[in-house]
């Protein structure tokens, strides 16, 4: 099998246009970037997305041009509330941090589905997970740019109270300059850790916001519930992963079968998904994929099983391709989602 595409996943064009105003506060050329990775900029909106491949480039070419390898932890200062259209407002009214963090895990793919967010309770303390495992070649520079932009939101959401994570790790290796990390999170920060973490004191989640509006906040959700699913219905993609999702564990389907079951000929189905950066074939490595992450999390087959469901020839071709997609084999995966549970 060949290394699997990620061109079904993408991002919120709004966030790509304020990485695009961070390379133009620094004096660096962001229309020239633009127009190499052919990005309107003017079109940059909320119901534009932007493919995980293009971000990877913008933020290669961002990091070039600015010369800043830190450029991620500044990048959310070019954020506003309307970035992340209903988002920003439902938890700037939320009630308190834990649920402006469960907003944010909840609705996180509003802002992209390159990552995935995880808030776990510890007792003395939360921790939000920034999980990248779906896609081992998110850049350092995305993770820093969620990492910084949760921290700032945070204090935003507490002011005039002082709000710091305790901790924070990264799973990348330590860079050469740790300053702008330790200036930006005001906490500890580990590098070369098992997972990015973000740890809050209990008290600082819990505890009630001075501009919690539950009604704000309930009527912000409704709109983003129903944008998001303006949005998923209108993807081809979308339809086509959840048909092969539900086909798979009878083995892999094709492409005619999957476009007679969405009433449309193989040939429209191409079109359709082509028009949309993505192939019938990237879309079945997708969802092989998310098949496979769930049935090794869930540990109720063995990885024999797996492989055998999801159409490999035999188990080590399985675990090869499980390696690529997570960055660890199958059961160092599900070891690692036990511990960060």
């Amino acid at each position: 099998m060949q290394p699997r595409p990620q061109s079904t996943r993408s991002t919120l064009g709004t966030w790509s246009a304020a990485l695009l105003r961070a390379v133009e506060a620094r004096g660096a050329d962001a229309d020239a970037i633009a127009r190499e990775l052919g990005l309107d900029r003017a079109s940059l909106g909320p119901d534009q997305r932007v493919p995980r491949d293009t971000l990877n480039r913008l933020w290669a070419l961002a990091v070039a041009a600015t010369g800043d390898p830190a450029l991620g932890l500044d990048a959310p200062r070019y954020t506003s509330q309307t970035t992340f259209h209903a988002l920003g407002y439902a938890v700037l009214a939320s009630a308190t941090l834990k649920d402006a963090f469960e907003r944010i895990v909840r609705y996180r793919r509003l802002i992209g589905d390159v990552m995935s967010l995880h808030l776990t309770d510890l007792g003395d303390r939360y921790r939000l997970e920034i999980d990248v495992s779906a896609d081992p070649e998110v850049p350092y520079h995305a993770v820093d740019a969620i990492a910084s932009l949760c921290v700032r939101q945070a204090r935003a959401l507490h002011r005039p109270r002082p709000c710091n994570p305790l901790l924070v790790t990264f799973a990348r290796p330590e860079p050469f300059d740790v300053k702008p990390y330790t200036e930006v999170f005001r906490a500890p920060v580990r590098f070369g850790a098992d997972a990015n973490t973000l740890e809050f004191a209990r008290a600082d989640v819990d505890d009630p916001l001075p501009a919690g509006n539950a009604e704000l906040a309930r009527g912000n959700d409704e709109v983003l519930a129903r944008f998001l699913a303006r949005q998923e219905q209108a993807r081809v993609a979308t339809r086509v992963q959840q048909a092969l999702l539900e086909a798979l564990p009878d083995g892999a389907p094709s492409k005619t079968a999957i476009a007679r079951k969405l009433g449309m000929s193989a040939r429209n189905l191409q079109r359709h998904l082509a028009d949309e950066g993505t192939s019938f074939k990237d879309v079945l490595n997708d969802a092989r994929a998310d098949l496979a992450r769930t049935y090794v999390a869930e540990q109720r087959l063995s990885v024999t099983e797996i492989a055998f469901v999801l159409g490999f020839a035999d188990t080590s071709a399985f675990s090869r391709a499980f390696k690529r997609w997570t960055g660890a084999s199958p059961r160092d995966w599900a070891k690692r989602r036990r511990h960060a549970g």
